[in-house]
């Protein structure tokens, strides 16, 4: 078979691709709304939570200071991952609404945005599954080390 620089030459969009490709956009839209729907349940749940463990008795002293603090970096903590996770939601749906309107329409520009939002959903899944590699690796060094000394 010949090596073809596909860059050079036109990419037909074949009928069998653009149901692929519709398909995928409905998949697409179904897990991005459950994905802001997630992240609408964690925000609500940042403030929720730390309320209900107001109402659980905590004993005087030291302890009060610490599980009030626990409450507010509960509140950050999961605020920052709605936030964070908001983003590749945003690009899937964007995927999800733009395919079929390129295709119906043929419209180059909005077909490459599509693609781009698509591209950018997996490119930040990519970093927060090296981020969260780089963890568990610093933390298996740090038990190591700290088993060595122990």
């Amino acid at each position: 078979m010949e090596n073809s620089d596909l860059l050079s030459n036109d990419l037909q969009v074949s009928h069998p691709v653009q149901s692929y490709l519709l398909e995928t956009a409905k998949w697409a839209k179904f897990l991005s709304i459950l994905g802001f729907i997630g992240c609408g349940v964690m925000i609500i749940f940042a403030f929720v939570f730390p309320a209900i463990m107001s109402l659980v008795p905590t004993p005087a002293g030291p302890g009060a200071q610490a599980m009030s603090t626990m409450k507010g970096l509960f509140t950050v903590i999961y605020l920052v991952l709605a936030i964070l996770f908001f983003f590749p939601c945003l690009f899937l749906y964007r995927f999800s609404i733009k395919v079929p309107s390129s295709l119906r329409v043929i419209n180059q520009e909005q077909f490459e945005e599509s693609l781009m939002n698509l591209k950018s959903t997996f490119k930040f899944y990519g970093i927060v599954c090296i981020v969260i590699l780089s963890f568990y690796a610093l933390a298996i060094i740090v038990g190591i080390i700290g088993a060595m000394f122990h």
